[in-house]
Order: C-alpha cells, then structure tokens, then sequence
C-alpha cells in the first residue's frame, strides 16, 4: 500500500474488562494503537489516566469513540452536546484525530434537529479533528422493525463531512457494505472491523467468521485514498479466559494486516 492504515484495538473489544486491559492487550498482542470507548469505567473518561496507560504500554490513542449509546446517556452529561464536547476535548488530549460518533436517538428532537449543524460548529473548534458519524441499524421483532435513530440509521442519507463504517452495523441492517462505502466516498474516515452473519442482530465477530466483505473491504482502502484508520471492534465476552480473548484479539490483528497489504482488482 502506499500508506500503511494503523490498526487500532476498541476498548470495547476486551468488555467486561476494563479500558486499561484493553491497553495491555493491545500492546501484548501487537496492536498499532486502540480507540477508547467512552463508558462508565471512569478511566475511559480521563484524560490524565488514559496518558499515562498510553505512555506505560506504548500504545497511542488513535480515536475515541463518544458516549453515544444507550447505557452511556449519562456519562459526563445527560446533553448529548455536551458529551460530543467533552469527546472532542478528550481527542484532542490525548493527539486522536478522529471522534466516532452515532447518529441521534429518536427522541432527542433537539439534537437530531441541529446535529448536522452543529457538527460543522464542533469541526470549527476542533479543527484537527474529524467527527466520523458511524452507520447504525434497525431493530427488528417479531414481524416489525423499528428504527430508533432520526432521520435513520443510515448517516450517508443526510450527507457528513467524515464517516465511519461498521460492518458488523451492515451485517444487522443487511446493507450492502460496499456499497456503502461507495457512497461514503472521500468523506470514509473510519472503519470499525468486525464480521456478522446478516441475521438482523449487532453481532461483532472476529472478521472471516461471518458472511461480510471484510476483506474485500480492506483490500479497496488504499484504492479509495483512504487516510483513517481501522478499529478492531469485536465481542470478546464470551471468551472462556484471558488467554483465549487475546487469541480472537490476535487473530483479527492478523486478517486486518494481511488484507490491507493486498492490492484490490476492483477499486
């Protein structure tokens, strides 16, 4: 490649450990870097803390995911725009360029109605960080579907500067992931790489255990002029030890690297 994309190791992909293991596997297992998840682990949180696992493991921040799910509305704040802000402030700490970012719940009207807006406002303040707003899904029941973001799950349907794309999210939305990325173009800032069977569920499994374009997907990066990065972001909790969450940890390591040194005959 002309450039090689640093993988990143989420935080989230050692749960139920805390954020300062995913640090130390990051580094044991040989990771370029990891994305924070913000949560309740009051580590995640703090930027003096988040330094100092840096500096001990020698493993930057590459990006930092904001408070933006269910269980994480009252980190920092119940202000959806105060949390983003405190996200943006933490990036900017900790040297990260980039801030992932979910579309609206549908009952945060206020939000919803200026989030377009004001990401262009925070893109001004933070000048040297990209806001890369991530593709979501619906819910799906027995016999109904709901959608609980506005106006959808699908960021590319209203237009931002900066994406990132899930594709364990295009699994559970049945999405054509690389059509996807077509039509985020340019403005792909972001992967989160994890795999999923299309059964209309958040699955995040280790990538090559599903039915997505994962490779596919890491192979056409350098075709598209991508300059992000790539954020393992797998479910770990089932492992049965430490011992067997590295291996998974480390066996995603491996295809990301392997697919993102070869060439892709289409882009």
């Amino acid at each position: 490649m002309s450039r090689q994309v640093p993988v990143l190791l989420s935080t989230s992909s050692v749960f139920p450990e805390p954020t300062a293991a995913g640090f130390e596997m990051a580094a044991s297992v040989g990771y370029d870097g990891v994305e924070v998840m913000v949560w309740s682990d009051a580590v995640s949180q703090d930027a003096g803390a988040l330094l100092g696992l840096s500096k001990h493991y020698g493993v930057r921040v590459g990006s930092v995911h904001a408070p933006c799910l269910m269980v994480t509305q009252r980190v920092w704040s119940p202000d959806p725009w105060e949390r983003l802000r405190r996200a943006a402030e933490l990036a900017d700490a900790l040297g990260a360029p980039t801030v992932v970012v979910h579309p609206p719940f549908a009952w945060q009207r206020d939000y919803a109605r200026t989030f377009q807006s004001g990401l262009l406002k925070l893109g001004r303040q933070f000048p040297g960080i990209r806001f890369a707003v991530e593709n979501m899904f619906p819910l799906r029941g027995v016999g109904r579907e709901f959608v609980p973001y506005a106006p959808g799950w699908d960021p590319t349907l209203i237009g931002f500067d900066a994406y990132t794309l899930d594709l364990s999210h295009c699994a559970a939305s049945r999405t054509d992931a690389i059509a996807l990325a077509d039509t985020m173009r340019g403005n792909l800032a972001h992967v989160h790489l994890g795999d999923g069977t299309g059964k209309g569920r958040d699955e995040h499994l280790v990538p090559g255990r599903g039915t997505q374009p994962c490779a596919e997907i890491l192979a056409s990066l350098d075709g598209r002029g991508f300059t992000g990065s790539v954020a393992v972001e797998v479910g770990t909790r089932k492992a049965r030890s430490r011992a067997d969450r590295e291996a998974d940890l480390a066996e995603a390591l491996r295809f990301a690297r392997q697919h993102l040194a070869t060439p892709s005959p289409v882009a």
